[in-house]
């Protein structure tokens, strides 16, 4: 109530703080804000999503840019994801997006991906329209073993592994 400004929980749409989640648990602190559908984390430190609780089913929209995320295990709580911007973590498994059902927008930009195979789970979120991946391995080369291959060309990558993506680092996705 102190951070939202609010006595009735149920008002609050949308929520910004930072956290640290080595001294202090959310635990399911969605379960006071039933009507969440924005929260911003940014530049929080998060050892892991389900340090976010399962409680956050109903949010659309998730900043979680410079948390220092390693993996993704636990976002699946988060179904009703439209919007997750992740920029600037360790993030290296794309696995756990497959979950989310109505995604359309990911921020990926300056992450630890290092295979283009991991756009294979990106191409299971049908709705996914918006990526960002730049500042990624991948740009540069197809895995961390292979060498640079002067013909070698991400965004053509990405598009066959995601066909239905319109907008790759913000530029349209038929632009290869």
């Amino acid at each position: 109530k102190v951070l939202t400004g609010v006595d009735d929980l149920q008002q609050v749409k949308a929520l910004e703080m930072r956290v640290d989640t080595r001294e202090n648990s959310l635990g399911n602190f969605g379960a006071y804000l039933p009507n969440l559908r924005e929260l911003k984390l940014n530049n929080s430190l998060l050892v892991s999503v389900r340090d976010l609780g399962t409680t956050l089913s109903h949010l659309h929209v998730l900043w979680m840019a410079r948390c220092g995320l390693s993996d993704l295990d636990g976002i699946s709580s988060c179904s009703s994801l439209k919007e997750l911007y992740i920029a600037y973590n360790n993030i290296s498994d794309l696995s756990q997006l497959t979950w989310l059902d109505h995604l359309k927008v990911l921020d990926l930009e300056g992450n630890n991906i290092e295979d283009i195979n991991q756009m294979q789970y990106l191409g299971l979120c049908c709705k996914l329209s918006h990526l960002t991946v730049e500042g990624n391995l991948i740009c540069l080369k197809p895995n961390a073993e292979s060498a640079e291959e002067p013909d070698y060309n991400y965004r053509a990558e990405v598009k066959k592994l995601i066909p239905h993506l319109e907008y790759l680092d913000e530029i349209p996705a038929s632009q290869t």
